[in-house]
Parts: structure tokens; sequence; C-alpha cells
């Protein structure tokens, strides 16, 4: 099936379904950093980025391995 991508980066002509997707991803040409830790000096470009981050400040560890038990 042919995907309609009307979206197209004008950096690298990289196209998306969806605007919003383009838009995040317009910030890898870019040095700008939206989403700041507030409990270091870190930046992170995408929301999910930053959520990931902070699991070294919390020490969460969400995934388990079903094997093992061993949480990651």
């Amino acid at each position: 099936h042919m995907e309609e991508r009307p979206y197209a980066c004008a950096n690298c002509g990289k196209s998306f379904r969806q605007r919003q997707t383009l838009v995040k991803h317009q910030r890898v040409h870019s040095d700008e950093k939206l989403f700041s830790c507030t409990d270091c000096d870190k930046s992170f470009r995408h929301k999910t980025s930053l959520i990931i981050h902070q699991r070294i400040h919390t020490g969460e560890r969400p995934f388990t391995c079903p094997e093992c038990r061993k949480s990651f």
C-alpha cells in the first residue's frame, strides 16, 4: 500500500503522514532542546527522552524479564 506522506522536511526531504510528526522530526536539525531535567543540567529534544532519562534519578525500572524476573 502506498501511504500518503504530504508533510516533507525542508532540510532532508523525509516525509510524514502527520504534521506534528514532521514538527518533532525537525528538532533533529536544530540545537533546540525544549525538555529540561529538573534534577541535573541535561536537556532533550523529545519529551519521551526526558522521561527515560529521569529514571536515572528515580531508580525506576519499569521492565521485567519474564524469564529471570530481572528488572531494567
